[in-house]
């Protein structure tokens, strides 16, 4: 079967939804990438298989998936015809961090009223003057997610210490743009460079270049939503060039920066965002 892709992101006037996604793929697959938001995720038609937190999931039809912030996840086609999904990525407005262990110990949903509710939300988000309804539907599903979680977060037992890997983690984060060497990560964090990269990946399943590559693409997706051209994105991202950022916004998103932002401006254009 031919590899393709279609592709329509935008960010709506709604609180707490940092971006829509509507996609459908055939032979792409992503590779391990982390969030800072949440991810909502329903699959229309075929089905997603990805790894998260060392296991192996997948979205059968009428599964709602969550899958948490800063927990790495890649993901793939299920069944040789592809797969077509509709995404919310939902800010920490909508479910705080306390929430991130619970679902990553299970993303995956069968709820048909959760699956139906985020169905209406995406309608809702398609059409102009749409807003109020759309953060009427966002509250009735931010209230079914924190019940479906809240009995897991009573379960867990409580994190001890943050680690160097959670001290490497927020430096790169806080360097996103201009980048930090691994011996000047390992003088801040007071780690061996092998022991603080050895921990990273142990701690979190992803090495800290490829969590690095990761966040910076996501902050160049937030900015050509913004409107900024593919160049200023990528500058602006911590990446060398606009080539550069094209390279890996193509590997991690399935499509190239210039037709991420058309996509985005025509579907912004058609809801009045």
């Amino acid at each position: 079967m031919v590899a393709r892709q279609e592709i329509s992101a935008w960010r709506p006037r709604v609180p707490g939804i940092a971006e829509v996604l509507h996609a459908r793929f055939t032979g792409h697959a992503y590779p391990m990438h982390v969030h800072d938001v949440w991810t909502l995720l329903i699959v229309d038609d075929g089905a997603v298989r990805y790894d998260l937190n060392r296991r192996e999931h997948g979205t059968p039809r009428d599964t709602v998936s969550l899958l948490p912030p800063q927990v790495p996840h890649n993901g793939s086609s299920a069944t040789a015809r592809g797969f077509r999904k509709r995404v919310l990525y939902l800010d920490l407005t909508q479910l705080d961090e306390h929430y991130i262990g619970p679902a990553a110990d299970t993303p995956d949903m069968a709820d048909p009223l959760l699956r139906r509710r985020v169905g209406q939300l995406h309608a809702a988000l398609a059409r102009q003057g749409g807003e109020l309804e759309a953060e009427s539907r966002l509250a009735l599903i931010g209230d079914r997610l924190r019940g479906r979680l809240r009995p897991r977060l009573a379960a867990r037992p409580p994190e001890t210490g943050r680690g160097v890997a959670r001290d490497l983690r927020d430096l790169l984060d806080a360097r996103l743009p201009e980048g930090v060497s691994l011996e000047e990560a390992a003088k801040l964090v007071h780690a061996h460079p092998t022991h603080l990269v050895m921990a990273f990946t142990a701690a979190f399943g992803i090495a800290p270049h490829q969590y690095l590559t990761g966040r910076r693409v996501e902050h160049a997706r937030r900015l050509l939503l913004d409107g900024r051209p593919p160049a200023e994105a990528a500058a602006a991202s911590g990446f060398y060039d606009q080539a550069h950022l094209t390279r890996h916004f193509k590997r991690f998103t399935g499509t190239t920066p210039g037709r991420y932002a058309r996509g985005a401006a025509a579907q912004g254009s058609r809801v009045g965002r």
